[in-house]
């Protein structure tokens, strides 16, 4: 089977590592990939924006399997490029359609879709730009701290959590003003819920799913939990505090809620959903839905996967995942980001990176893997190019912070608290 990985970041270069160790995979190409992945499978330059040049690749190298790893093709309806196009009908495709994926696209409309199917999460209200006023008024009668999210795709930047109400008020009017473009043109307020966050996968064909292994990330740029949000600094997997009844309570009023809910919307869903939930004091509420894996948690999860993930994969195409047997290692699996000095606001690129084990062999027991995220080759030398450069896993942090006193490049930063707070 010949299968394209879209995407060119961390998430997609483990996905694409997963997949390379399926004895079902012929030829992989990666659209457009980074250094790491072009050690196994083919990179394709090209925008995963341009579905008529992602059309014309597909064709051209007999794609039979699309995994689309980013949120913003599925947004922007890539999905139903594959099913509207004749010569695309028969690719098999993972990833939801334009309107399973405003669970992600629109945080309002996520928000809606839970209060309609009675899944437990926090209370809200949305305002667009003209309504400021009415905005103001209602974060005045909430408690602090104070929840402001962009309804729209912001890169993961888009949510903030603010102490007092005169914060509030001016990030409120700097979102509405373009902080996160248009992103910003509505905002999500809501009530905030205090409690342990947490990351719970599956892979689903709309009727069944597959659970995957569920992670903690860490967001904030400090360590200790501080500073701004980031796209992610690091994740462990397992979650210490998920045990079976925990995750009963997660299944059974949350994910099957959820995939009942787009049947009974006639939504048909075939791919990832990504649930960011909150343990508020032994009972799980929704924070966000995304509709793929998340990254860095994916450079976590899927090196504890011991099963076929391509043949997983098949079967959410084919709706016949409840076949589907997922096999998972019970081994700790730590994930750490070196970033760019700077991150998550400006920050260089172009810094040449230097140190041992930088491209990662595809056998599955490999001790310590490197996914790059943010790479590229530049005059034969491996550069930054993001904010987020190398996610670092192994099984132990000691053998991961011993991988990256081995990494260089000028502005190196990263947390070395991440999962301490699991393990103390």
């Amino acid at each position: 089977m010949n299968v394209l990985v879209i995407g060119s970041g961390g998430r997609e270069h483990a996905i694409a590592w997963k997949i390379k160790q399926s004895p079902l995979c012929k030829d992989l190409f990666c659209l457009p990939g980074n250094p790491g992945t072009a050690s196994f499978a083919h990179n394709i330059s090209s925008s995963i924006l341009d579905f008529e040049q992602i059309k014309n690749i597909v064709i051209d190298n007999k794609i039979d399997l699309v995994v689309c790893g980013p949120e913003e093709p599925l947004v922007k309806g890539i999905r139903d490029y594959f099913e509207s196009t004749p010569d695309l009908k028969k690719v098999l495709f993972v990833g939801p359609g334009k309107e399973g994926a405003a669970l992600e696209g629109s945080k309002e409309y996520a928000k809606m879709f839970m209060s309609r199917h009675n899944i437990p999460t926090a209370s809200f209200a949305s305002f667009s730009k003209n309504q400021i006023g009415q905005a103001r008024s209602f974060l005045s009668t909430l408690d602090p701290p104070y929840v402001l999210k962009a309804d729209g795709l912001a890169a993961g930047k888009g949510v903030l959590i603010l102490d007092s109400l005169e914060e509030a008020y001016i990030e409120l009017e700097s979102i509405f003003s373009g902080k996160f473009g248009s992103a910003g043109d509505k905002v999500v307020i809501e009530q905030f819920l205090s409690g342990i966050e947490l990351s719970v996968f599956i892979l689903t064909d709309g009727d069944d799913y597959l659970l995957l292994p569920c992670a903690k990330d860490y967001k904030r740029i400090g360590e200790g939990d501080i500073g701004l949000n980031t796209g992610g600094m690091g994740a462990v997997s397992p979650v210490p505090f998920v045990d079976q009844t925990f995750l009963n309570k997660i299944k059974d009023r949350i994910v099957s809620p959820t995939l009942k809910g787009l049947r009974d919307e006639s939504i048909k869903y075939k791919g990832f959903i990504f649930f960011g939930l909150i343990n508020c004091n032994g009972d799980p509420y929704v924070i966000e839905y995304n509709v793929r894996m998340g990254d860095p948690e994916t450079e976590a999860v899927i090196p504890r996967i011991k099963s076929d993930l391509l043949q997983h994969l098949i079967a959410c195409a084919e709706g016949t995942i409840s076949k589907e047997k997922i096999d998972i290692s019970p081994n700790n699996s730590f994930t750490v980001v070196c970033v760019s000095d700077g991150y998550p606001q400006d920050y260089k690129k172009g810094e040449q990176i230097v140190g041992e084990n930088l491209i990662t062999p595809t056998q599955f027991d490999y001790p310590v893997k490197i996914f790059h995220c943010g790479t590229k080759m530049t005059d034969n030398k491996l550069v930054t190019n993001g904010g987020r450069v190398l996610a670092v896993n192994a099984s132990s942090l000691q053998k991961v912070y011993r991988q990256i006193d081995l990494i260089h490049f000028n502005g190196k930063y990263y947390r070395k608290d991440i999962g301490k707070d699991l393990t103390s």
